[in-house]
């Protein structure tokens, strides 16, 4: 499932219309039928519902959709925001259908009447807004955010820039918002995705031909059916030994924590052989935590690694560095010796990813694979960009930093996106707010490392890594937690019933 800009969504209308020959009225016919069968399941029959209807090609979708509603018996009025005479082109069609299917159009009044209402679909505005809204919208917009009601948005939130990197001062809040055939970036960005709600996506029948005509950038939404086609199988006859030997290094006096969540998780991912490099000080601490594990204590200074790497790297399939490792000085020489020595799979996080600002050009000649996995802050401090600046830019920077240092790079968050070394980006689908807990990094990095030792290709056992932690909290929030008191540890103990769910 392609996401795609403004820009795109346009020029795949408009392939599919003049170069494939869909005619816009079908597409808009088509737009509201699947709005509607989505939409079904959040609708009943003792509901008013007012179908807010713009002036464009949102309003013509707004039109079919009250007339299909109408059709089904449902109580629903199909509201006009601006004068007949601005309607033209396809919305103009469907408007007119809609008046010979002898049902009335309603103008607007006053935003008041909007109480009279149990649900709002916005058909108002689609993906061309940029700037502040104006009058109507804007009063009508403020209106329907101030009710209790059920509201659903036509394709994205009226008031929403589709490519997520303008400031919005106004736009409907939806509870739910069905997308036509492809998300827009914006619904992975932050602010805008708050405007979203829940995302549905629906297909209006345009042909693949037509995005991969247009589109030349992969950027695409990493679902359940990815990871059911790309995961590894175990065979039957597999040992130990096949599933790899991974080394995780972490740890310091004040964090034991983090490096035993991060082993524990590559041994609940299937990871075959894994060793723990931690500072020889607490290495009786954390070896009563795990028993699975093999350990190899360092050389330590004032409770951190003294810098001297105390095993052999080479010996392992993959390597994950930063977890709890603390910001002294002996960590920066650790993970600069594995820049320069580790020649598999490096996987870099919390800590690591500090030290990894002064070392980050050293990158861009390391020729084996590197993965990065910062959150937001992390990141911010990679690039020297600000925090907003990053989340309206999320697409567009991580891609930029990727191909710059050739790197995997994970950027953590609701929606993580996962960026190749050669531009290409995966957005995560799984996960929920019970991941905003200390640790949860330390987990993912974890199953990362499992699975990177498990899969033959690094972007799919990434992309697989990301949808799995976080269909591990989906999964025991709806069962026997919420989003409140789920915990780091907690994901790992999910890990199974996941697993067993992809049939794994």
């Amino acid at each position: 499932m392609q996401v795609v800009t403004a820009s795109e969504m346009y020029e795949i209308d408009r392939f599919t219309m003049e170069e494939i020959g869909l005619s816009g009225i079908m597409l808009m016919e088509n737009a509201g039928q699947a709005f509607v069968q989505k939409a079904l399941p959040y609708l009943h029959k003792d509901q008013k519902i007012a179908i807010l209807i713009g002036s464009g090609n949102n309003g013509g979708d707004g039109f079919v959709i009250a007339r299909i509603l109408k059709s089904l018996e449902f109580q629903a009025d199909a509201i006009l925001i601006v004068a007949e005479e601005k309607l033209k082109g396809d919305a103009l069609y469907h408007y007119e259908i809609f008046r010979k299917s002898g049902y009335d159009v309603h103008p607007i009044t006053n935003v008041n009447i909007l109480q009279n209402y149990d649900c709002i679909i916005d058909a108002m505005l689609g993906i061309g807004v940029k700037g502040e809204l104006k009058s109507p919208y804007s009063e009508l917009i403020a209106a329907c955010n101030n009710l209790k009601k059920l509201k659903l948005a036509v394709d994205i939130p009226s008031g929403v820039p589709a490519d997520g990197n303008h400031p919005i001062n106004l736009a409907f809040k939806a509870d739910v918002t069905i997308t036509l055939q492809h998300p827009k970036i914006s619904a992975f960005t932050y602010p805008a995705r708050d405007y979203y709600g829940k995302l549905e996506v629906v297909s209006i029948g345009i042909p693949k031909k037509a995005t991969q005509s247009v589109v030349k950038l992969e950027r695409r939404c990493w679902t359940e059916k990815e990871v059911r086609k790309t995961m590894q199988r175990r065979s039957p006859s597999s040992h130990k030994g096949m599933h790899g030997k991974g080394l995780v290094i972490g740890g310091s006096l004040d964090m034991t924590g983090a490096p035993v969540m991060t082993t524990k998780a590559v041994l609940r991912a299937g990871g075959g052989l894994t060793t723990l490099a931690i500072p020889d000080v607490i290495h009786p601490i954390v070896a009563s935590q795990i028993v699975e594990a093999m350990f190899s204590p360092w050389e330590t200074e004032n409770g951190h690694f003294n810098g001297e790497l105390g095993t052999d790297v080479s010996r392992f399939d993959a390597v994950a560095f930063g977890p709890g490792v603390g910001r002294e000085s002996g960590g920066e020489k650790i993970l600069s010796t594995l820049l320069d020595n580790a020649k598999v799979p490096l996987i870099v996080d919390a800590d690591g990813l500090f030290y990894l600002t002064r070392l980050k050009e050293r990158l861009k000649t390391r020729p084996y694979p590197t993965i990065l996995t910062p959150h937001t802050g992390e990141f911010a401090r990679l690039t020297g960009c600000s925090i907003e600046e990053i989340e309206k830019n999320r697409f567009q920077l991580s891609r930029k930093f990727a191909l710059e240092y050739g790197v995997y790079l994970v950027l953590k968050g609701p929606f993580t996106i996962v960026t190749t070394p050669s531009g290409s980006q995966y957005v995560n689908t799984s996960g929920n707010a019970a991941l905003a807990k200390g640790g949860s990094g330390d987990v993912l990095t974890g199953i990362i490392l499992a699975f990177v030792m498990n899969h033959e290709n690094l972007q799919e056992a990434i992309s697989n890594a990301v949808y799995v932690h976080g269909k591990a909290a989906d999964v025991l929030v709806n069962e026997n937690h919420s989003m409140i008191d789920c915990i780091a540890t907690d994901i790992i103990e999910g890990l199974p019933s996941v697993f067993r769910t992809l049939n794994i």
